[in-house]
């Protein structure tokens, strides 16, 4: 027999609900965005005209068709959000940040798997093209043993953004808890849990209320992993640097997905359809010593980043529901992100190196 359609609703049509949600979910066989939850305006009627459109988060906790609600609103609502959604039997996918504080993260994994539902951060930049060529590289052991892992996502945004919630002066919001989930959590999935923490978070701007840069360095026995960000990148340095014992890989710019939606790209059904590829021109370039006693005979070539998806994120949600599969991105996952950005706040206040412990 077929499985069941699960039904779906994208609460809040921001940036987060209208880019990185509905066009996923709706891409994805087996799930059925069946509601999007928006107070106010009509953007999601226009673009999702088969959905409905609720005016307040009870009614999609009260909606039978709905399976599965995706928290997609300002960082400071999601544990809250999320909690009652599970308190009603609800599947729930927590837009990161995963939670403002890791015991509400811890919270929120409890209740889950008290309530036998399955609560999933997030954590889409697993699919980025260029994490997963990063990964297949480690897999592969083309470096040998790497040493060096850096990951840097950056932006240039000077002057502070007004009237956006996002620039406001809460723990939840700044760069640390917008763009750190990503990276730490990548870092997480290549290398496992970290020995030690060394952080600086900043706020480089002029007139700011966030967190606006942090270097995150995360030690592991023989490599030290460092997860960077800045607002004031005018010139934006490579997204990965790997050094391994045979080599180098490097990598420029950030994943095309999200570019591409908000250029209006459509997202196509998963399996009708590849949905998109970098060009050529953006690939990586690997360098690699084929005799280590000659280090300076050196080859370089490109390497082909291979395809972002974040359908597959949701293809995987899906599959868990159903009993078929494993969540990818678990809500533990998501307490130990929260729990090392706590962590790299102390420790960049105390100027110290924290152990990690769970």
């Amino acid at each position: 027999m077929a499985a069941k359609e699960i039904g779906v609703a994208v609460v809040g049509f921001g940036l987060a609900g209208r880019v990185f949600h509905a066009p996923f979910v709706s891409a994805v066989p087996g799930l059925r965005l069946e509601a999007i939850v928006q107070r106010k305006g009509d953007e999601d009627a226009k673009a999702y005209p088969t959905a409905r459109v609720l005016r307040s988060f009870d009614e999609a906790l009260k909606d039978r068709d709905i399976d599965l609600v995706v928290i997609g609103t300002p960082n400071e609502t999601h544990f809250a959000m999320a909690k009652k959604a599970i308190e009603a039997g609800k599947h729930v996918v927590i837009d990161k940040p995963f939670a403002a504080t890791s015991a509400e993260a811890k919270e929120l994994w409890q209740l889950g798997w008290e309530r036998g539902v399955c609560v999933a951060p997030f954590h889409n930049r697993r699919w980025d093209g260029d994490f997963q060529t990063v990964q297949s590289l480690l897999e592969r052991n083309e470096l040998g043993r790497v040493v060096t892992f850096e990951s840097h996502f950056d932006r240039f945004r000077p002057m502070p953004r007004e009237h956006t919630w996002k620039e406001g002066a809460n723990p939840a919001n700044g760069l640390l808890f917008d763009l750190g989930p990503h990276l730490v959590d990548q870092a997480l999935a290549l290398f496992g849990v970290p020995s030690g923490i060394t952080a600086s978070v900043r706020r480089d701007r002029d007139n700011t209320h966030i967190e606006d840069a942090f270097d995150i360095t995360l030690e592991y026995p023989g490599l030290r992993a460092h997860c960077r960000s800045s607002m004031l990148a005018a010139d934006a340095a490579p997204r990965f640097v790997l050094h391994g014992v045979r080599g180098s890989f490097k990598k420029f710019g950030l994943d095309p997905q999200e570019p591409a939606l908000l250029g209006g790209a459509k997202v196509p059904r998963l399996g009708e359809g590849e949905w998109l590829g970098e060009p050529e021109e953006a690939w990586g370039t690997l360098t690699l010593a084929p005799n280590l006693a000659e280090p300076g005979e050196l080859v370089r070539a490109r390497v082909k980043t291979c395809p972002g998806d974040y359908r597959l994120f949701y293809a995987n949600v899906r599959d868990a529901i159903q009993g078929t599969a494993e969540l990818a991105v678990k809500p533990e996952d998501g307490y130990r992100v929260i729990r090392l950005l706590e962590m790299a706040r102390v420790s960049s206040s105390e100027g110290r190196t924290l152990t990690v412990e769970f």
